[in-house]
């Protein structure tokens, strides 16, 4: 018999608080000069694209290992080579889609559950999906100093 912890947010509520976060993290990637989001950093970081690219190989295709409890390794290289901004957006939105498909998979009992994320991190499913909220705006911020040096004021982070 599995029991539940404490729920102190129900799903929905996790997927909006975190698919508002992708809202935010989209409209970062459109105010960028297309040149740079592919070149500009500061200080050895990579390039907004290269976190973008980051960001792009872990939900979606987390969601669907956790979801079909298939471990695949992390695998940022392996995907296809994004040359223009647009082609971000796409699969930006494609991947949101993904997220959104395979969060009506899960069950409340889900969450508890430990998974081996990548291969690498065994943790509750929750502990997985909080980092990759966690790793999102860590990498907006990241964007957002870029956009700063550059003299473009980023969105408001509260407005998601």
């Amino acid at each position: 018999m599995k029991t539940l912890a404490a729920q102190v947010i129900i799903p929905e509520d996790l997927l909006q608080h975190w698919q508002g976060h992708r809202a935010l993290t989209r409209r970062v990637i459109e105010i960028f000069p297309e040149k740079d989001f592919f070149e500009f950093s500061i200080g050895g970081m990579r390039p907004f694209s290269k976190l973008a690219d980051e960001l792009l190989a872990i939900a979606a295709p987390a969601m669907k290992g956790i979801v079909n409890r298939e471990v695949q390794p992390y695998n940022e290289e392996g995907r296809e080579k994004l040359i223009f901004k647009a082609q971000y957006l796409q699969k930006w939105d494609e991947a949101t889609a993904e997220i959104n498909k395979y969060w009506q998979q899960l069950s409340i009992e889900d969450f508890n559950e430990t998974f081996n994320l990548f291969g690498q991190y065994e943790f509750p499913i929750i502990q997985n999906i909080l980092y990759f909220i966690d790793n999102e705006v860590h990498h907006r911020g990241q964007a957002y100093v870029y956009l700063r040096a550059l003299g473009i004021e980023p969105p408001f982070f509260w407005e998601r």
